[in-house]
C-alpha cells in the first residue's frame, strides 16, 4: 500500500509535517490551503510531499 507524508525540509515536525495520507491529491489540498493563506511577505516553511511504500506488498 503507498501512503504520502508531508515533511518540512529542515526536517522539524509541526501540525503538517507526520500527517500521513492515502493518495498524493490528499496532501497536496493540505499544502494548497497552507501556501494559499500565506501573503508573499510572509515567512514560510517548506515542505514536500513524500511517497512511502511498504516493502511487504
Amino acid at each position: 500500500m503507498t501512503r504520502y507524508t508531508i515533511q518540512r525540509d529542515d526536517g522539524v515536525r509541526d501540525d503538517i509535517a507526520g500527517r500521513v495520507f492515502a493518495s498524493y491529491d490528499e496532501a497536496y489540498t493540505v499544502l494548497e490551503r497552507y501556501y494559499g493563506d500565506l501573503c508573499c511577505s510572509d515567512d514560510r516553511e517548506f515542505y514536500r510531499i513524500v511517497e512511502e511504500v511498504d516493502a511487504s506488498s
